[in-house]
């Protein structure tokens, strides 16, 4: 899982691997791994997600398969364009 911006802050890190089926699953586990600090939790859900490449858009995040191997990149929402 990549995370960039206000993400990167709030994890404390560009990067760490996970372990799940689906997105729903990821995002679970890095918010269970950063549940000392809330900020990552409202980064998170104010934050795009791709999926290898691919934006997720408005997609259940449980219907989004990962790929072993694969990248999740969490882009929060920044000004400018």
């Amino acid at each position: 899982m990549r995370y960039w911006a206000a993400a990167k802050a709030a994890a404390g890190t560009a990067e760490e691997p996970y372990a799940a089926a689906t997105l729903a699953e990821a995002l679970d586990a890095a918010r269970t791994a950063h549940a000392a600090h809330p900020e990552f939790a409202r980064v998170l859900r104010r934050s795009s997600f791709l999926v290898d490449g691919a934006p997720v858009g408005t997609r259940d995040h449980t219907d989004v398969p990962l790929a072993q191997g694969g990248t999740v990149e969490v882009l929060p929402p920044f000004a400018g364009g």
